[in-house]
């Protein structure tokens, strides 16, 4: 049997200390040291570790493994990552085991889990904290509009803003108007955000629901009524309220058709971002009175949207979408060659951002697993089976943003990345029509910095 030994620098033990007691392992037990990985504080990302996978992969088939550590802890310094990293290995389909103990070292995962649970997180502590200031009326956080913290940690009205919170209210309740004609007229009448911005529809939207105006103040699930002065009246408050939920869409399901240029398209007169719109239009035919329905899919201005700012400009889906493909050929494109929008740098840092996040997802159903099987909900087998799926899902993750960072190396010099853009639209031009959506969309966006459109033509801007 071949051991293989994993180090991993700690507080209590070093990493000589760490090698001598692998050695003594392998010699008291009788088994081959086949290889040793180690990972230092300031060793970057694992590298020890990654090796330390790709070591075992490699070895599949030719001989019986096991991987030894100290303990559980060697694997990680928070609870989490150890967890983590003891799943990735037992996906393998490898025993891990203590060489004190020489017992696989799963029998101290939920113990372990538990202790640090039963402790609580700096997190949970703090939160726990806030949440008695919360429950005593202490603002916390950032302010709403309207507000400021004042003496003993209360909102307190701040004058100015607080005229417009009422105007937004009076402007919906008494005068009829709706969100985006609010906003709309806020902009007209240069009336700012407290960041100085133009108001939006979510931000109007936003002051008609929050409770703080009737004086109630709610933070972490705990709501004080009569916790500061408020600037609307209940009654007020309670009509605006169910005026809104009057006005909301059904709720009833509906298909979501995603928009190929989402996120690329750019008005060409207001430099905001053109968005994807759906309309459904349902009439009766005079002559037989038979019920017809229709759908209609634009891009249609943000600012004119959201903001009732800049004039109707609208491009219906489909069209624009058949000039964005006649656009990429090469004759098109050759006056757009020599514009730099952006950059493959910056997509690469948001690849690997996006990655990371969805590694962070999978932390905390981790986390999920390690708590049920702590409190007696979920029995070790099952954990164990949970555990490696997620493990096996990290690890392809973990792989794709190890092929990222290669990518994003790739990509170092202006040529290497002139080179792969024009493959990226030889295979849009030659496979557009039987190329899946999510794909010809990922590649517009490898290919594209952004498509400025007016109404009488566009421009295509490729990264750089």
């Amino acid at each position: 049997m071949r051991a293989i030994g994993y180090f991993r620098e700690t507080r209590g033990q070093s990493l000589a200390e760490q090698s001598e007691s692998f050695l003594g392992f392998c010699g008291g037990n009788g088994y081959e040291a086949a290889a040793t990985f180690l990972d230092t504080k300031n060793g970057g990302e694992l590298s020890g570790f990654k090796q330390m996978l790709e070591f075992v992969r490699q070895q599949a088939g030719q001989g019986f493994l096991i991987i030894t550590v100290s303990s559980l802890q060697s694997l990680g310094e928070a609870p989490t990552e150890a967890a983590r990293r003891y799943f990735q290995l037992a996906s393998l389909g490898i025993p891990i085991v203590s060489i004190q103990s020489g017992e696989d070292i799963s029998s101290s995962l939920v113990e372990s889990w538990a202790r640090y649970r039963a402790k609580g997180t700096l997190g949970d502590r703090v939160k726990a904290a806030m949440r008695r200031k919360a429950v005593q009326g202490e603002a916390l956080g950032r302010p709403p509009y309207g507000y400021k913290v004042g003496p003993r940690r209360r909102l307190v009205v701040v004058a100015e803003e607080g005229s417009v919170v009422r105007y937004i209210f009076r402007l919906y309740l008494k005068d009829g108007l709706g969100i985006r004609r609010i906003a709309r007229r806020l902009n007209e009448e240069e009336l700012r955000t407290r960041r100085g911005g133009l108001w939006s529809m979510v931000t109007v939207r936003d002051i008609l629901r929050n409770r703080a105006y009737v004086g109630t103040y709610s933070r972490f699930g705990v709501r004080v009524p009569a916790s500061h002065a408020p600037l609307i009246s209940q009654e007020d408050f309670q009509r605006v309220q169910e005026r809104l939920d009057q006005r909301r869409p059904s709720t009833r399901a509906r298909q979501m058709s995603p928009f190929l240029l989402s996120g690329l398209t750019y008005c060409g007169y207001c430099g905001n971002k053109m968005i994807g719109v759906t309309r459904r239009q349902k009439w009766q035919r005079r002559g037989d009175g038979t019920v017809r329905t229709a759908q209609y899919r634009y891009y249609q201005c943000e600012s004119r949207t959201n903001r009732s700012l800049c004039d109707y400009h609208t491009q219906r889906a489909e069209k624009l979408e058949a000039r964005v493909r006649e656009s990429l050929s090469p004759a098109n494109l050759h006056a757009a060659s020599s514009r730099n929008g952006g950059g493959s740098p910056q997509e690469a840092e948001a690849q690997v951002r996006r990655l990371r996040d969805k590694v962070r997802r999978l932390d905390k159903r981790l986390e999920q697993y390690l708590d049920s099987a702590a409190t007696g909900n979920l029995n070790p087998e099952k954990l164990r089976t949970l555990g490696v799926t997620l493990a096996s899902e990290q690890l392809q993750l973990e792989d794709k943003l190890a092929e990222s960072h290669r990518l994003a190396q790739q990509q170092a010099t202006e040529g290497e990345r002139r080179r792969q853009r024009e493959q990226v639209l030889q295979r849009l031009r030659g496979e557009w029509e039987e190329m899946p959506f999510a794909e010809k969309h990922e590649l517009l966006r490898q290919a594209l910095d952004r498509i400025i459109v007016k109404d009488d033509g566009l421009e295509m801007r490729l990264r750089s």
